[in-house]
């Protein structure tokens, strides 16, 4: 009976998990044009990487923002989130992953 509890435990857990896909090349060149500018001062490299899923509206809605900056992280969540996309139907309720570096001034 134990090993029938984990077999489906570890089943579950494995059919559960997404694995992101990079952006594809004009993904990517958005959300540059979207983070552009920002409005705090940048003193060091940034670097982040950001995971987003597109919702059935085509709107990007972040997942995770994995940067040891606060400051970096709520400005990416507030460039991104819910600003909409021209995808195909294809990219909808997919996870994406994708670098960021915001440059020193």
């Amino acid at each position: 009976m134990l090993i029938l509890v984990l077999a489906i435990t570890f089943t579950s857990v494995l059919t559960a998990s997404t694995n992101p896909t990079h952006a594809e090349p004009n993904v990517t060149k958005e959300i540059g044009v979207l983070l552009k500018n920002p409005k705090f001062r940048v003193s060091d490299d940034l670097v982040a990487n950001v995971t987003f899923i597109l919702n059935k509206d085509s709107e990007i809605v972040v997942l995770n923002v994995d940067t040891d900056s606060k400051e970096l992280e709520g400005y990416i969540k507030s460039r991104l989130n819910y600003h909409k996309l021209d995808l195909s139907a294809d990219n909808v309720n997919k996870t994406f992953k994708v670098p960021v570096r915001i440059t020193a001034e």
